[in-house]
């Protein structure tokens, strides 16, 4: 019997059809380590996925290309969800990826947003809690690695701009299990045993596991109790860090820390320049104005001839004084003529007869109010009706059972209105 053969591309097309309806490798997830990474001028991209026993080749189309985060590199450990399938005209599987990871990211950055959300409600970011950064340090402290580039663009920065300036580099570990603990000693030595303008804490780029030391919570408060200013320079630009957040100003990079940090003393000779000249200016153009008034003072006849000030000044005082004896003579004068119209009045002359009229006029006064007392009408044997404290004038204002309290000549009785 002879035996039936199948081209390549039916064979492939099999595998290929077997490899579809296993509903497993329609949404795989794989862990491994990248290799032979290329990105083509169309935006996809080509890849190996090795791990100790195997290879897979993989691809990414441009449309997920395009949303990675970051450059995959070779040698680095990722996580890739994709789909199986078979490439026909290769004849092999290869693993389309939808979307790469770097392995370990997905807990480190849930770890990261839950600190960042937990000091953000406690108030670890506010505002008011940042300190300003002096504009002019005198000495300026660095938390950093004794070795790397973080150090050198620090000191070169700052030497550059603001020699001035003396910088004391406090050692630390800025990356592995210690680094953490390292940091915050380094920070409480730099604050509470010197006398420091700024603080820099930071270091150079990397990834995230190299940075997770500036993420640790003791990090954040050691920063947050710091009473030194502290600038922030972790990574690079695109880096974020808690200790960022929490620090009173986020450089950057290094390199910016060391630009906040100082100013430019080009620019601050260049404004001293500025001012100088300024005041140059302005002390020329007062001289010249000065001048030209005392030239102007100069030409007056007073100038020339000082004692007719002495002769003004005799003149105004002869005018005063003609004016205070007019007026002096006019006030004896006015004094005299009241004085003689006192003199001429009866009351100077004959006093006696004032009196005598003002005892007149009290004794009629008196005989008018005598007339007019209360008092003098119950004596002749009339009585007064009060009800409640008050005369009562009419007989009609009265009611049954009101108390009255009638006054005589001799006394009061209370009586009841029947």
């Amino acid at each position: 019997m002879e035996e039936e053969y199948i081209s390549v591309s039916q064979l492939t097309d099999y595998i290929r059809k077997l490899i579809n309806s296993d509903s497993r490798l329609k949404q795989v997830y794989v862990r491994g380590e990248i290799s032979n990474f290329k990105r083509y001028s169309s935006g996809h991209c080509y890849f190996s996925l090795k791990d100790e026993g195997s290879v897979i080749p993989g691809v990414m189309f441009y449309g997920f290309a395009s949303k990675l985060k970051f450059e995959p590199k070779n040698g680095m450990k990722v996580l890739v969800r994709g789909y199986v399938d078979v490439y026909k005209s290769r004849g092999n599987y290869q693993l389309y990826a939808q979307r790469i990871i770097e392995d370990g990211l997905g807990e480190l950055h849930i770890a990261f947003e839950q600190l960042k959300k937990e000091l953000e409600s406690k108030g670890y970011f506010e505002d008011d809690l940042k300190k300003p950064i002096p504009k002019f340090p005198k000495r300026i402290g660095v938390v950093t690695a004794a070795t790397g580039a973080a150090i050198r663009d620090i000191v070169t920065t700052i030497k550059r701009r603001w020699p001035l300036c003396e910088i004391i580099l406090f050692p630390s570990l800025v990356q592995g299990s210690l680094a953490a603990n390292n940091i915050v000693r380094q920070i409480f030595v730099a604050d509470n045993e010197f006398e420091l303008d700024t603080l820099i804490v930071g270091r150079g780029g990397g990834n995230i596991e190299d940075l997770w030391a500036f993420n640790e919570r003791i990090v954040a408060k050691a920063i947050l109790a710091c009473e030194t200013p502290v600038i922030s320079a972790v990574g690079h630009e695109i880096d974020w860090t808690i200790a960022d957040y929490v620090a009173d100003i986020r450089a950057a990079t290094p390199t910016a820390a060391a630009e906040i940090a100082v100013p430019d003393i080009r620019e601050i000779s260049s404004k001293v320049d500025d001012l100088d000249s300024r005041a140059s200016n302005v002390m020329a153009k007062q001289l010249n104005d000065n001048l030209e008034k005392f030239e102007r003072i100069k030409n007056r006849p007073l100038f020339k001839n000082p004692h007719m000030i002495h002769e003004r000044r005799g003149m105004d005082l002869d005018f005063i004084k003609g004016r205070l004896v007019s007026s002096s003579k006019e006030m004896i004068h006015s004094n005299q003529m009241r004085l003689s119209k006192v003199k001429s009045s009866n009351v100077f002359r004959n006093p006696q007869s004032i009196l005598d009229e003002k005892t007149i006029t009290l004794s009629r006064n008196i005989d008018k109010l005598k007339v007019l007392n209360p008092l003098l009408t119950i004596q002749r044997g009339y009585a007064v009706a009060r009800s409640k404290g008050k005369v009562v004038s009419y007989a009609k204002d009265l009611k049954k059972d009101e108390e009255l309290e009638l006054e005589f000549k001799d006394g009061k009785v209370n009586t009841r209105v029947l």
